[in-house]
C-alpha cells in the first residue's frame, strides 16, 4: 500500500512515485526518460523539435529499454501568418550583432520552428501507444485529441490560471498541470496572452485544486524533496520537475547553458520572448537585457528565433536562450534516476514525519 497522501497520480498513470520529469524540447532525450521511468517516475518525451522520423526512433528506443508508462509531450499553438516586414524589422534590430561578431546579415534567415500537434503526430502516437500524452497551449483540435484518447492514453495539460484549468477540465484532461510563474522554459498560457494574469505556484495549484475535480500536478520552481512535500500540502497529487533534471548527465545542454546554471544568481532569470515569439524563463544573457527582455519587435511564436541562430553560431552564451526556473540553484549533479528516487524519498520521509 502506497504511503503518499495522494494516490490519484500514481493511479491514474500507473507510476510508483509521483514525480513527472518535465518535457524539456532540445534538452530532453529516450536516455533520460527511459531512466526516470526505470526509477519510478513519469519521463516525459518532447516531440516539438523533433521530426516525425526522429520522433517515431525516440519512442521505439524507450519502448525498448523499459515496461514502464510514459508520457510524450506536444505543443499545440497555431501556426503564425508570414509577416515579411516584422521580420526584417526584427532582423534589422540585430544588424549591429551580425557586424560585431561577423554573421552574414545578407544571407537568407533561417528558419525557426517548432511544430504543433497533427495528424502526423497522431498517427506515431496510435502506433506506439504511450500511456500519457501532454500537450502545452492547451489542446489539439477535439478530432485529434478524441483519436489520441481513443488509444487509451491519459491527457494531460498547463495551466498557468484558474480559467485555463476549469477549461482544461471542461475539455477532457484527465489531469491538470497547474505551472506557476516561477517554472522554466515557455509558459503554457493560452487563454491570455497577458503576463500580468500568471500567478505564482504557491498561489495558483491550491486555487486549481479547489476549482477542478480531477488531479492536479504541481510546477514551476520545484527542485528538490522540499518543494515536493510543498506541493502535496498545497494540495497537488504529485510534481512537475524540470530545471534540476538539466543537472543530470542525460540532459542535452549546451556547455554554456551548463555553466550558466551553475554559475548564474537565484534572481538572473526573466521571462522573455526574444527567442522565440512566446514568453519562456531563461537564465539573463546579453541579448536579454539589451532587447528587452520582453520585445514588441519579436517575431510570432515560433520564428522569432530564426533571425538569432547565426548569433548563436557565434557566441551561444549571449545570444541563445537557457531556459531556467527560478530555483535553479537548487540543482544537483545527479543522474535522473538518483534524482528522481531522492526526490520521492525525501518528500515521502518529510510528508510522513508531519
Amino acid at each position: 500500500m502506497s504511503q503518499w497522501p495522494d494516490t490519484r497520480i500514481l493511479d491514474l498513470l500507473g507510476i510508483q512515485s509521483p514525480i513527472i520529469q518535465g518535457p524539456m524540447a532540445g534538452a530532453t532525450n529516450s536516455s533520460m526518460v527511459i531512466a526516470v521511468c526505470n526509477a519510478g517516475g513519469l519521463g516525459s518525451m518532447p516531440a516539438a523539435m523533433l521530426s516525425i522520423e526522429q520522433l517515431r526512433e525516440e519512442l521505439k528506443t524507450i519502448r525498448e529499454h523499459t515496461d514502464k508508462p510514459f508520457n510524450v509531450n506536444f505543443f499545440c499553438h497555431q501556426p503564425p501568418a508570414a509577416d515579411e516586414q516584422r521580420a526584417r524589422d526584427w532582423k534589422n534590430l540585430l544588424e549591429p550583432y551580425y557586424r560585431e561578431l561577423g554573421a552574414d546579415f545578407e544571407a537568407p534567415t533561417p528558419v525557426s520552428n517548432r511544430a504543433p500537434f497533427d495528424t502526423a503526430a497522431c498517427e506515431v502516437l496510435e502506433e506506439f501507444r504511450p500511456e500519457v500524452v501532454s500537450f502545452h497551449f492547451g489542446l489539439p483540435e477535439k478530432s485529434l485529441l478524441d483519436r489520441v484518447k481513443a488509444t487509451g492514453a491519459k491527457i494531460l495539460s498547463s495551466a498557468t490560471t484558474v480559467d485555463e484549468a476549469i477549461w482544461l477540465e471542461h475539455n477532457g484532461c484527465d489531469a491538470i498541470i497547474a505551472m506557476g510563474y516561477e517554472a522554466g522554459g515557455h509558459r503554457g498560457m493560452f487563454l491570455s496572452e497577458d503576463l500580468s494574469s500568471q500567478v505564482g505556484t504557491f498561489a495558483l495549484v491550491p486555487q486549481i485544486v479547489d476549482a477542478v475535480t480531477v488531479p492536479v500536478i504541481a510546477a514551476g520552481a520545484i527542485a528538490d524533496a522540499r518543494g515536493v512535500a510543498a506541493a502535496f500540502m498545497l494540495g497537488a497529487s504529485a510534481a512537475q520537475v524540470g530545471t534540476a533534471y538539466l543537472f543530470t548527465p542525460e540532459a542535452k545542454v549546451s556547455a554554456s547553458h551548463h555553466k550558466a546554471l551553475r554559475t548564474a544568481k537565484e534572481s538572473e532569470t526573466a521571462i522573455t520572448n526574444i527567442f522565440t515569439g512566446r514568453p519562456a524563463r531563461g537564465i539573463l544573457n546579453r541579448v536579454m537585457r539589451e532587447l528587452g527582455p520582453m520585445s514588441t519587435k519579436a517575431p510570432a511564436f515560433p520564428l522569432a528565433g530564426g533571425a538569432l541562430m547565426p548569433l548563436r553560431a557565434k557566441d551561444d552564451a549571449q545570444f541563445a536562450n537557457l531556459w531556467a526556473g527560478q530555483a535553479f540553484t537548487l540543482g544537483q549533479d545527479l543522474s535522473s534516476a538518483e534524482l528522481t528516487r531522492q526526490l520521492a524519498e525525501g518528500a515521502l520521509a518529510k510528508l510522513n514525519a508531519r
